[in-house]
């Protein structure tokens, strides 16, 4: 019997779980499968954890989450087009929700599907190597220290690529008597009251850490940038400045000639896709873009046409494409997609790659990754999705936060699955201090 395995039961593996459970209640013959996931329970990076570092196994922690982290983009935007918030909510809700909502939803799909009996918890997969035609997958039973290793026929990497924090050094680092940390280690902005708190990056993890600081009472806020700034119109506390030079005791100074007091630095500096349990051969090396390269539709490994990997893309899209990646990688393994010969893989490969490195602006990112989401669905028995709203929402999305970065979330978008429009929520998100489900749902 066909075998495989799944790496990781976060939103990506969880969703490849769900296809072969979709295909067996159509009465398809599904594969024998295993899912290895290193944490105690699934969700992957929407679980909160007090821990940073190691877990008491001595295991690297993989999530990044944060108290108080709200979605930072319209939960219709990343909705399962077979099951929609209002039937797992039994109501509408609010089109911006906090972590726990999210996690609620995702699981709550989850156990719908009767699939965590193929999940072994606490598990790491240390080794996979080719083998034959198929590959040997050695993981880690974290509990009892056993170590199995087991064949399989077709491997997929769905351990996702947020938590291996890239770490740069800047002059001065030794010597500052503050606190320096990585996003991936942030985990309550209520630390930070009253402190001077400067963040490097541009991208979505330094725009959400500096407002979750200004909104629960930093000092002020910095955020320096190395290549271009977000621009967004920052309220009176909050700047942008370019490109950190130095550390020079508790001062951060900048290119541009910026000298800003600190009490804590923070890295928004993004993450590796790392693979240390790959081979050689078998590893993806990419930095965060909208189309990896080796990567046939996305997810297909070119040198290793019975490797996989899910969600390794730049994200505006992500549960729903994480889906479409999903039914078609279950579909080839099914044999129900026919891959194309060597050649004409290498060449759609490089018109998707050609296309990406093209692109100019975030709509034209956003129209690139719609379209890619429905080039996948084009082949598979995926449930309709109105992508194409999704796109006009995603549009709306940006211009919302053009307009007003700490109003953005306070707005309300249609469900491409349903039509539901999204209520307002009882409070605004930048009063909203309290991120618990319970207080989320009420009706105040």
């Amino acid at each position: 019997m066909t075998k495989v395995a799944i790496i990781g039961s976060g939103p990506c593996g969880l969703s490849m779980l769900r296809s072969f459970h979709q295909a067996e209640k159509k009465g398809d013959k599904i594969p024998e499968i295993i899912c290895y996931e290193k944490q105690e329970t699934w969700g992957g990076l929407w679980n909160y954890n007090w821990r940073t570092g190691t877990d008491q196994y001595g295991d690297t922690i993989h999530n990044s989450m944060y108290r108080y982290l709200w979605s930072n983009g319209p939960k219709e935007c990343l909705e399962f087009a077979d099951y929609s918030f209002d039937e797992h909510f039994k109501k509408p809700i609010p089109s911006f929700p906090p972590r726990e909502v999210l996690r609620d939803y995702i699981i709550g799909r989850a156990e719908k599907s009767d699939i965590k009996k193929l999940v072994k918890f606490n598990t790491t997969v240390e080794n996979v190597e080719v083998d034959g035609n198929g590959f040997k997958v050695s993981a880690r039973d974290k509990k009892n220290n056993l170590l199995e290793t087991v064949y399989f026929d077709y491997v997929i990497v769905a351990n996702g690529h947020f938590s291996v924090p890239f770490v740069p050094e800047y002059e001065g680092m030794n010597n500052f008597p503050g606190r320096i940390m990585h996003s991936h280690d942030f985990r309550d902005a209520e630390e930070f009251r009253d402190k001077n708190v400067v963040i490097l990056g541009s991208s979505y993890s330094a725009e959400d850490v500096s407002l979750q600081c200004f909104k629960y009472g930093a000092k002020t806020v910095t955020i320096g940038y190395r290549n271009n700034p977000m621009g967004f119109n920052w309220p009176k506390g909050m700047k942008e400045v370019h490109y950190l030079n130095k550390i020079d005791g508790n001062k951060a100074i900048f290119k541009d000639g910026t000298v800003q007091e600190m009490d804590v630095l923070i890295l928004c500096s993004g993450y590796l896709h790392h693979f240390p349990f790959l081979e050689e051969e078998l590893r993806l090396k990419t930095h965060n873009r909208l189309y990896p390269p080796k990567l046939y539709k996305g997810v297909v490994w070119e040198n290793n046409q019975n490797l996989f990997y899910l969600g390794m893309q730049d994200q505006f899209h992500t549960f729903n494409m994480f889906d479409a990646q999903a039914w078609f990688v279950r579909d080839i393994i099914m044999k129900k997609i026919d891959l194309p010969n060597k050649d004409e893989i290498s060449t759609d490969i490089k018109i998707w790659v050609d296309k990406e490195e093209a692109l100019e602006d975030p709509y034209q990112m956003i129209d690139f990754q719609t379209d890619y989401c429905m080039d996948l669905c084009k082949d598979t028995d995926y449930p309709k999705i109105d992508f194409e709203l999704i796109k006009k929402h995603f549009y709306d999305w940006e211009h919302d936060k053009e307009s007003n970065i700490l109003t953005y979330r306070d707005k309300s978008f249609s469900s491409p699955v349903t039509g539901t429009i999204g209520p307002s929520h009882h409070t605004s998100w930048l009063e909203a201090m309290d991120d618990s489900m319970e207080t989320y749902l009420s009706t105040k």
